[in-house]
């Protein structure tokens, strides 16, 4: 199986400090639901795969939920369950990330 990338949500802060309004739960069931429905995790998928992760906290610590893509080290903030469906259509399988959702960048290998 060959991975192509990875997304991170911080979804269920144990101390949360961006956000704790049930936003991030709400945002990481849609991602599940909308990365399953696109076949992203088919295992012959030809691109390869897109692994998800719930995570507690990616330390960014403002304007959460965070939603982290690696390898491009793309986060966007402020994440909802509509903001997941448009990162999905738009950057995951169009190519084309949302700008003025992004509030870091920090590529793998720093490139």
């Amino acid at each position: 199986m060959q991975v192509c990338r990875h997304l991170l949500l911080c979804a269920t802060p144990s101390r949360p400090l961006c956000h704790d309004d049930g936003t991030g739960a709400a945002s990481w069931e849609r991602l599940k639901a909308l990365v399953r429905s696109h076949g992203l995790e088919d295992p012959d998928r030809p691109e390869g795969v897109v692994l998800r992760s719930k995570v507690d906290c990616l330390r960014l610590c403002q304007g959460g939920p965070v939603l982290l893509i690696w390898p491009e080290g793309i986060w966007y903030g402020g994440v909802t369950p509509e903001r997941v469906e448009r990162i999905v259509v738009d950057h995951l399988l169009g190519g084309q990330p949302i700008d003025a959702w992004i509030v870091r960048r920090t590529p793998l290998g720093g490139g």
